[in-house]
C-alpha cells in the first residue's frame, strides 16, 4: 500500500494546470521544445519540459495518451515513420489523418532538417564519391546508422534498394556515437540530420541525393488539439514561432550547444530575447544541488522496485521449495525475465504505464525476482534433512518450521541474493533516464549527447559509488544479521 501512494504522489507530482512539454533525446530537438517552453512561461502558463525522452514512438504514443501536450516533430518523421503504413503521400492527408487522432500541427518553423549521408571529407575524396550512387562502387565500406533509421519507411532498407547499395557491413547505433565511430575510422558513412553542427566540426562531406530519396522534414509542433480548445492563447502563442527558424540560424544554435558547450536552456534563451525580447533568468544548477537531485531520483527508483520485489520474490522462492512443479515454472518464468534485455523491458512497460519513473521502477522490480527468488530456493533446498527432520520431529508446525529454523538458516543465501538484486538495479536504472525517470542516467544521455566526458562522469561515478555502498551495506547488515560463529 505503501509503494502504492508513493507511485500515485508520483504519477501526479505534475500540477494538473502544467503544459507538459517533451523533447527528444537530440540537442536541436530540446533546444526547439525549450523555445516553445519559454514562450509559453512568458505568456503565465507553467510548463514541465520533460527533456530527452527518447525516440519518436515513445513521444508519439505519449502524446496520443495525453501524457505530455506538446513536442517538437518533422514532416517527414510523421509520414514516414508514423504513419508509414497509411501510405500518406501529401501532407494535407497526414494533417486530416492527426486531425482524426486529435493532435494539432504548429508550424512549419522554417527550416527542413532532412536526412543525409555523410563521409569525412579525406575519405569522401580518397574514394572519390561525392554522391550516394558512387557507394555503389564500394562494397567494403562500413555503415553505421541510428536504430530508428535502420527501421524506418525511408530508412536504410529502402535507401538500399533506391540505390542498389551493396554493403552488408551496415550497424545501428547512437546517432551521436556515430559521429565518434566515423571521427576514429570505424565508420565510413553514417546518416546525418542536415542541421547537424557536426557537419562542420567534423568536416564532413554530405552525399548528395541524387535519386531525390529523402523527403522534406520540415520541423514543427504536434500539440494536442483539447489543450489548444480547453485555451486558444496557448495556440497563439506557439503560432508566434511558424516561420521564424530558418535552416543557417538552427545550425548556429546546435553549434553553441553542442560545439561550444553552451546549455541548450541558454541557446534557446538568447533566441527568444533576439526575436521576441523576452529575457530569461539563466537558472544556474550546482554541481551539488544537481547530484542531490539525481541521488534522490536514483534512490527512489532502487529503493520502491527493490522493496516491490522483496515483498513479492520472498514467498515465491518459498513456495517454490514447497511446491515442486510450481517451483520450476516460477524459477522459468524468472529465469526468462532476467534474459530479456532491459531497454526492451522499458519498451514493453509503456503502453503499460506511460513514461516516467513508473515504468523504470516495474523493469527494475521484473529484473530483481531471479536473483532474490533462486537464492531464497537454493538456501532453504540446502538446509540438511537431518535438521528437517528434527524440527518436525520437535512437533514445530510447517509455518513455524519455515519461521524459526527454514528462513533463519538460509538468511545468508537470501540476503546475498538481496544483494545481487540490488547491485544490479543501481546499474540498470540508469537506462530510465531514456524515459524520463531522471537519476544518474540523466547526465549520462545527456554526456553522450554532447560528447562530454565531464556530465558522463557525472552520472557514471555516483553509480559506481552507489553501487559500491549498496554493496558495503549488505556486507555489514549480513555480518550483524548472520554473525560469524567462534571456532573450538
Amino acid at each position: 500500500m505503501k509503494i502504492l501512494l508513493i507511485i500515485l504522489v508520483l504519477v501526479f507530482s505534475t500540477q494538473a494546470s502544467d503544459i507538459v512539454v517533451a523533447s527528444k533525446k537530440f540537442t536541436e530537438n530540446i533546444i526547439l521544445a525549450d523555445i516553445a517552453g519559454m514562450l509559453l512561461k512568458d505568456k503565465g502558463f507553467n510548463v514541465d519540459h520533460r527533456a530527452g525522452l527518447g525516440g519518436t514512438r515513445v513521444l508519439w504514443n505519449a502524446l496520443l495518451k495525453s501524457e505530455i501536450d506538446l513536442y517538437p516533430e518533422y514532416s517527414g518523421t510523421i509520414s514516414q515513420e508514423i504513419f508509414a503504413a497509411e501510405k500518406l503521400f501529401d501532407f494535407s492527408e497526414v494533417l486530416n489523418k492527426l486531425d482524426s487522432l486529435g493532435i494539432a500541427v504548429v508550424g512549419p518553423l522554417g527550416f527542413n532538417n532532412t536526412y543525409a549521408l555523410g563521409m569525412l571529407k579525406n575519405r569522401s575524396g580518397e574514394l572519390s564519391i561525392s554522391e550516394i550512387s558512387d557507394l555503389n562502387k564500394h562494397p567494403q565500406l562500413v555503415l553505421g546508422f541510428t536504430n530508428e533509421f535502420m527501421d524506418r519507411a525511408d530508412g536504410w532498407p529502402a535507401l538500399q534498394r533506391s540505390y542498389q547499395l551493396p554493403q552488408k557491413n551496415v550497424q545501428g547505433l547512437d546517432h551521436d556515437l556515430a559521429y565518434r565511430g566515423l571521427a576514429s575510422g570505424a565508420l565510413d558513412v553514417i546518416d546525418l540530420y542536415s542541421t547537424d553542427a557536426e557537419i562542420l566540426y567534423y568536416d564532413l562531406q554530405v552525399l548528395k541525393d541524387n535519386l531525390n530519396h529523402f523527403t522534406e522534414y520540415q520541423a514543427l509542433y504536434l500539440v494536442r488539439k483539447d489543450l489548444l480548445q480547453q485555451d486558444p492563447a496557448i495556440g497563439k502563442t506557439l503560432h508566434l514561432l511558424a516561420g521564424q527558424i530558418n535552416a543557417a540560424e538552427m545550425v548556429k544554435m546546435n553549434a553553441r550547444a553542442k560545439i561550444d558547450k553552451i546549455p541548450s536552456m541558454d541557446v534557446a534563451g538568447d533566441f527568444v530575447n533576439t526575436h521576441f525580447g523576452i529575457s530569461v533568468s539563466s537558472n544556474k544548477v550546482t554541481f551539488r544541488d544537481r547530484l542531490i537531485k539525481r541521488t534522490l531520483e536514483h534512490l527512489l527508483l532502487v529503493s520502491l522496485s527493490l522493496s516491490a520485489a522483496i515483498i513479492i520474490a520472498l514467498p515465491l522462492g518459498v513456495l517454490a521449495v514447497k511446491l515442486k512443479r510450481t517451483g520450476r515454472i516460477i524459477l522459468s518464468i524468472a529465469g526468462i525475465i532476467q534474459t530479456i534485455p532491459s531497454l526492451a523491458i522499458l519498451v514493453f512497460m509503456i503502453p503499460l504505464l506511460g513514461i516516467g519513473a513508473e515504468p523504470a521502477m516495474m523493469a527494475l522490480f521484473l529484473y530483481s525476482l531471479l536473483p532474490i527468488i533462486r537464492n531464497t530456493y537454493s538456501g532453504i533446498q540446502d538446509i540438511p534433512v537431518s535438521i528437517s527432520e528434527s524440527a518436525v520431529a520437535i512437533g514445530l508446525t510447517r509455518w513455524e518450521k519455515l519461521r524459526f529454523v527454514e528462513l533463519p538458516l538460509a538468511a545468508r543465501s537470501i540476503l546475498a541474493g538481496i544483494k545481487t538484486a540490488s547491485v544490479i538495479n543501481v546499474g540498470t536504472a540508469t537506462l530510465g533516464a531514456l524515459i524520463g525517470a531522471g537519476g544518474y542516467g540523466q547526465p549520462i544521455l545527456t554526456g553522450i549527447r554532447l560528447d562530454d566526458l565531464g556530465l558522463i562522469l557525472e552520472g557514471a561515478v555516483p553509480a559506481a559509488l552507489l553501487a559500491l555502498a549498496v554493496q558495503g551495506i549488505f556486507d555489514v547488515l549480513e555480518k550483524w544479521v548472520i554473525p560469524v560463529k567462534s571456532e573450538g
